[in-house]
């Protein structure tokens, strides 16, 4: 499953806020005269802060002329590029979650070490799990977290009351709390609904049930351990939903297929992050009220979230920190949250309206009391720089099983040939 998300109205929503591939102008704020005229630059994508606090921003620092740019195409290859060449970086850049391993194993020298900003004075403010994964392996902070992506089951009200399962997010919690528990009540909306999943994407189990553990592919020795115990594990868990045939027929995420699917009910559930919530939004606006949200089975995880970061060689590094804890204090968090379905990292925000308000998309349910608790439980992983690459063949290949009907052992040997021959590329012993 890609670490992708489907914006909803977000190019209106960038229109409005004055961004776009160049800057924003500036307002009025508190100024400093020594540091009138500076420019400072802030790198942003599509979707990564509220552009309504961006806004905001450039005209509460007059200090300075604050120009946010919104960065299409590749991110992360245009960020390394300009490091490499160290020419026109920006004061501020955000780092997506997928790619801080790179950032953090490779150009850590590149970044400025925040908690030498004080960082460390304000870390209680935010998951501890979050800023470690920012944090090297000497102890330098390069990030503050934007936003986190706790993860939650997804389902439809109306389609387990017809199957006689556990309707309230409480009890469907209590009755799934497990993934065996998720599977047998999949069985059982099978028998009543023949044309109806549980599951949406026969990758998920194996997804999440990585991202619930502390092990991924790669261990903090830079040793290859994709083939152990624990990813065997999670392959077996997605290959027994596929055997078991509550696994919902192929489609590509976000195509035509997979929204009607969303639609018509096909799809009954879906285990995803908090920012799994626009991507709902989006692809089933007719399925309003009908959705609810319960903790996922199996436990507590995260999939996404993202930094803001202050390069090197970037300018004033005071003035930059000053205005990263700004678009990241609790009342800006939550207003992304509210325009962007960006999830808080800045746990002051989880008491504020914005974010305990009801949903009307989840029948009127405060999404915050699910995605709150397992915000605070999840554990910290170990993210190797080539783990995405070594990941990548298992994804394939449990496709192939999916989509293709694959034997699935010799899916699974052919996963780990692949993925060590792209360790191996990647310098992983």
């Amino acid at each position: 499953m890609e670490l992708t998300r489907r914006r909803l109205l977000q190019a209106g929503l960038l229109t409005g806020a004055g961004l776009a591939a160049s800057a924003c102008g500036s307002g009025s704020g508190a100024a400093s005269a020594s540091l009138a005229g500076k420019k400072m630059a802030v790198w942003v994508w599509d979707g990564c802060i509220s552009p309504n606090v961006l806004k905001d921003a450039v005209a509460h620092f007059t200090q300075t002329k604050l120009t946010p740019s919104v960065i299409g195409g590749d991110f992360k290859q245009k960020l390394v590029t300009t490091m490499t060449s160290r020419a026109f970086l920006p004061s501020i850049t955000g780092v997506k979650g997928e790619d801080i391993a790179t950032f953090k194993g490779n150009y850590a020298e590149q970044f400025v070490d925040l908690n030498t900003l004080g960082a460390d004075k304000i870390a209680s403010q935010y998951v501890a799990w979050k800023l470690k994964q920012a944090t090297t392996k000497d102890g330098k902070l390069l990030g503050l977290p934007i936003d986190i992506g706790p993860c939650a089951l997804f389902y439809r009200h109306d389609i387990f009351a017809k199957a006689g399962l556990p309707t309230e997010p409480d009890a469907v919690s209590a009755a799934m709390s497990t993934w065996d528990d998720y599977f047998a009540a999949g069985v059982k909306l099978k028998k009543a609904n023949p044309k109806s999943f549980i599951i949406d994407d026969g990758t998920s189990p194996f997804t999440y049930t990585i991202q619930q553990g502390t092990k991924r592919f790669i261990d903090e020795n830079n040793h290859f351990i994709g083939d152990q115990a624990h990813i065997r594990a999670a392959w077996d868990r997605s290959i027994k939903a596929m055997q078991l045939g509550i696994v919902a027929p192929f489609a590509d995420p976000g195509s035509t297929d997979s929204n009607a699917a969303y639609n018509n009910g096909v799809f009954a559930s879906s285990v995803g992050a908090a920012w799994h919530y626009l991507d709902l939004v989006q692809a089933a606006p007719k399925t309003s009220g009908k959705w609810r949200v319960a903790t996922m089975p199996g436990g507590p995880a995260n999939f996404g979230g993202s930094f803001l970061t202050i390069p090197a060689q970037g300018g004033d590094h005071k003035l930059a920190f000053e205005i990263i804890t700004w678009l990241l204090n609790p009342q800006n968090e939550a207003r992304t949250w509210v325009d962007n379905g960006n999830f808080a990292a800045n746990t002051g925000s989880y008491t504020l309206p914005a974010m305990t308000a009801p949903v009307p998309f989840f029948g009127g349910q405060k999404a915050i009391e699910i995605f709150a608790p397992a915000a605070q439980k999840i554990q910290a992983q170990y993210e190797a720089p080539a783990d995405a690459a070594v990941s990548d063949p298992f994804q394939s290949e449990l496709k192939n099983v999916w989509a293709k009907k694959k034997d699935p052992e010799k899916a699974w040997s052919d996963a780990v040939s692949t993925a060590k021959q792209i360790a191996q590329r990647q310098g992983v012993n």
